[in-house]
């Protein structure tokens, strides 16, 4: 079956982190980055998740997992090496409903981490369905060296000319088409050289 991309806004919702090792720290941390509040459990932690804990960033609770810790969550992730443990939350969570991703084990997966590469505002995921993470990472690098730095401060530029286009009384077609001549790779070229200036007026 093909997974259903989707890029989700976490911010404030309820987020689940079991485990808080090197892996656990990891996925804290991206959900931190996604304004998500994390409770993590775990009986030991890294030194980072506990400075998070400490500056009250994150809920730690240094014990073994309950199912109460699912209570109104949105999601969960488990970062643990306990199989037996792993199996018995992913099935309480699909019990109550809540996405679930065990690491490193794709028959436990609601969903699955992609490799992404991140240019500012510009997000591109690479998903294999969970079939070779190698082969995404591979891609992921690729990618790096095909979208540069500078596509960070070309999409911050693009869209503060978008908001202002849609200013504008103008019609959808001509609006579309002031859009699309914003983004050829020679508006890209002379953007990156310094040349010009990004402009809404039809060449």
């Amino acid at each position: 079956m093909s997974l259903f991309p989707i890029f989700l806004k976490l911010i404030n919702r309820p987020c689940l982190v079991v485990g808080a090792g090197q892996v656990g720290e990891s996925k804290v941390e991206g959900l931190l980055a996604a304004g998500a509040a994390v409770k993590v459990v775990a009986p030991e932690a890294t030194e980072t998740v506990m400075q998070w804990a400490r500056a009250g960033k994150i809920d730690w609770h240094p014990r073994l997992f309950e199912p109460a810790d699912l209570d109104r969550k949105f999601l969960v992730v488990v970062a643990t090496p306990l199989h037996e443990l792993n199996d018995s939350i992913y099935h309480e969570a699909q019990r109550r409903g809540v996405l679930c991703n065990v690491v490193d084990d794709p028959p436990r997966c609601d969903f699955y981490y992609p490799a992404v590469v991140n240019r500012g505002k510009l997000q591109i995921a690479i998903s294999t369905n969970g079939q070779s993470p190698a082969l995404a990472q591979r891609l992921r690098r690729e990618l790096e060296q095909q979208f540069g730095p500078e596509y960070g401060g070309w999409i911050k530029a693009l869209g503060s000319e978008r908001r202002h286009l849609l200013t504008l009384p103008l019609g959808a077609e001509e609006r579309r088409q002031l859009l699309h001549n914003l983004v050829t790779p020679e508006k890209f070229e002379e953007f990156v050289r310094g040349t010009t200036r990004l402009s809404t007026t039809m060449p």
